[in-house]
């Protein structure tokens, strides 16, 4: 199922050069969406590479519950200097009181405004954004035009989730769907694991 290069050999060459060349560098908006297993995993990897190289990061959690103890707050704990917040209540599926969880969100990303145009950090990851959007709770249009408006130039910004909206595509520098072939829950009754999926 290897997917084809989508330039020439010759083509790609001339793009790296010409990319070399101009040395043009920004804070990338990345959007990490789809039904598969990974995006999450993706952000955190780049929150370690990113911490790595000593970048300010800061992660903030839209759907999971300011309690949970799942093994990337572990490991954000150990390795030290990494702002990490849950604004969640747990899954919106299960959620006993939706204003509840609507309000948390929209708090969440009242937090997210503030630590994003702070100019405090190098890094913001805000896991599991795409569901206030699908879910509107809060405004598509108004996120981006906020991005827009207060985003610092050098600030990478990760967004992860689910059915990211178009415009959200749109906007995003780089875009990375998740797509599920094969999942070990569903084809072997395979229950979530510590260390692989929380």
């Amino acid at each position: 199922m290897a997917e084809q290069p989508t330039h020439s050999p010759t083509d790609a060459a001339a793009l790296r050069a010409k990319v070399r060349q101009a040395n043009q560098k920004k804070g990338l908006v990345i959007v990490n969406t789809g039904n598969g297993k990974g995006k999450s995993t993706a952000a955190f990897g780049v929150m370690t590479r990113a911490w790595g190289r000593n970048l300010r990061v800061c992660v903030i959690q839209f759907i999971k519950n300011e309690n949970a103890r799942y093994g990337e707050i572990k490991a954000a704990e150990r390795m030290g200097g990494i702002d990490w917040i849950s604004s969640g209540d747990g899954f919106t599926w299960t959620s006993k009181d939706m204003a509840e969880t609507v309000a948390r969100a929209r708090h969440g990303w009242d937090i997210a405004k503030e630590r994003i145009a702070s100019g405090n950090y190098d890094l913001v990851i805000l896991d599991e954004f795409t569901y206030t959007l699908v879910y509107n709770w809060l405004d598509t249009a108004e996120v981006i035009d906020w991005l827009a408006a207060n985003k610092p130039d050098m600030l990478h910004l990760i967004i992860t989730g689910r059915s990211a909206p178009a415009a959200l595509i749109e906007f995003a520098d780089l875009v990375t769907e998740m797509r599920e072939i094969k999942h070990p829950f569903n084809e072997q009754g395979i229950k979530a694991q510590p260390g692989i999926e929380f």
